[in-house]
């Protein structure tokens, strides 16, 4: 018969303890990972309520509705890669597509935009994309290792 007494302490004789070591180890490794794209979280939101932080949403309606969309989808994006960082290495284009979309956004879809308005859209972009490009660059770091 099986012996299912519970002994206080090391858990090193437990069959599963080798995988769960793995896991916590590969878990730990992607932290990084994930605080980065936690940021991403941020600037979608940021990006998505722009539009009346700034001011431009009457004088802009087209632009505030890109806006719009795109910061809700940025914030979504980077909660499904901050909840799997492992796999998300594809998501990071799209992402760092979308910031370039925020930085051009202002003269494709906008009618002469304001200092204000450009700034914003700009900035918000940069981060985005700066954000990306960083995620993706520790995510092959720690593929190679």
């Amino acid at each position: 018969m099986t012996d299912v007494s519970h002994r206080p302490g090391d858990i090193a004789g437990h069959p599963d303890a080798s995988e769960m070591r793995d896991r916590y180890a590969r878990m730990l490794q992607t932290r990084g990972v994930a605080a980065v794209e936690e940021l991403v979280i941020l600037a979608g939101v940021y990006a998505a309520i722009s539009a009346w932080t700034v001011h431009f949403s009457a004088a802009q309606p087209a632009l505030a509705t890109t806006n719009l969309v795109v910061g809700i989808a940025l914030a979504v994006l980077g909660l499904c890669m901050s909840m799997a960082p492992e796999r998300s290495q594809d998501l990071n284009f799209v992402v760092l597509l979308m910031g370039a979309w925020l930085i051009i956004a202002p003269w494709v879809v906008g009618s002469s935009p304001d200092t204000g308005t450009i700034l914003s859209n700009v900035i918000t972009g940069a981060c985005v994309c700066l954000f990306s490009l960083t995620a993706g660059g520790l995510l092959m770091t720690k593929r190679r290792t």
